[in-house]
């Protein structure tokens, strides 16, 4: 099907461009949300008319959405997930999950413009791209954890290897520690018995 784009497309063209697309692409994402008309004359026609009203929109959404990638460029968002102990999430992130993430943090963001090639199964801190407009994008992170705890750590560096690895050790430790203090009480009872027939002995010669 023949298309002419009302804004710029990735990896499709310009606005008012024509171009050749699959008609299911055009009838299902392109016409629907907006993005291009069928390149028939009226339509051609009307596009010319309005070219410089839409470029006028175009430059202004562009700024806005410009404005806001300033601020949100860089974000970091915490996401609590319930997971196994090796990391993998019970479920997954989606994109309407980071966007509620972003929005509750005072950005306003929609999941149509969120960007995931495949959704986040993972504990751990994962870029994300958002796109804020055809040409605008910016990129935040979304730190994926079990607890408000287990995110400060993540967010300080720690991967969840590395926080396993640390829980592990210390409960090693403590039960090392609890042996020592077995060992140690054992050792006095021990100590005890030994002097207790020597008390005895001396007793008698006395």
């Amino acid at each position: 099907m023949q298309v002419i784009l009302l804004e710029r497309v990735a990896k499709l063209g310009q606005m008012g461009d024509v171009v050749a697309v699959k008609d299911g692409y055009a009838r299902n994402f392109l016409l629907p949300q907006g993005k291009a008309l069928r390149a028939s004359e009226a339509n051609i026609a009307s596009f010319e008319n309005q070219k410089a009203q839409l470029e006028a929109r175009n430059l202004e959404t562009k700024k806005e959405a410009e404005a806001l990638s300033e601020k949100l460029d860089g974000q970091q968002f915490i996401v609590i997930r319930s997971a196994s102990d090796a990391g993998a999430l019970y479920g997954s992130v989606t994109p309407r999950d980071a966007a509620e993430a972003a929005t509750a943090e005072g950005f306003s963001v929609d999941k149509k413009q969120i960007v995931l090639a495949q959704p986040i199964k993972d504990l751990g801190l994962h870029d994300v791209h958002v796109r804020l407009h055809p040409e605008v994008e910016a990129t935040i992170q979304l730190n994926v954890a079990r607890s408000e705890e287990e995110a400060e750590l993540q967010a300080s560096g720690k991967s969840i290897q590395e926080l396993a690895a640390e829980a592990e050790a210390e409960a090693e430790f403590e039960i090392a520690e609890l042996f020592d203090d077995i060992g140690s009480a054992a050792s006095d009872d021990d100590d005890l018995a030994e002097a207790a027939p020597e008390e005895a002995e001396e007793k008698v010669e006395d």
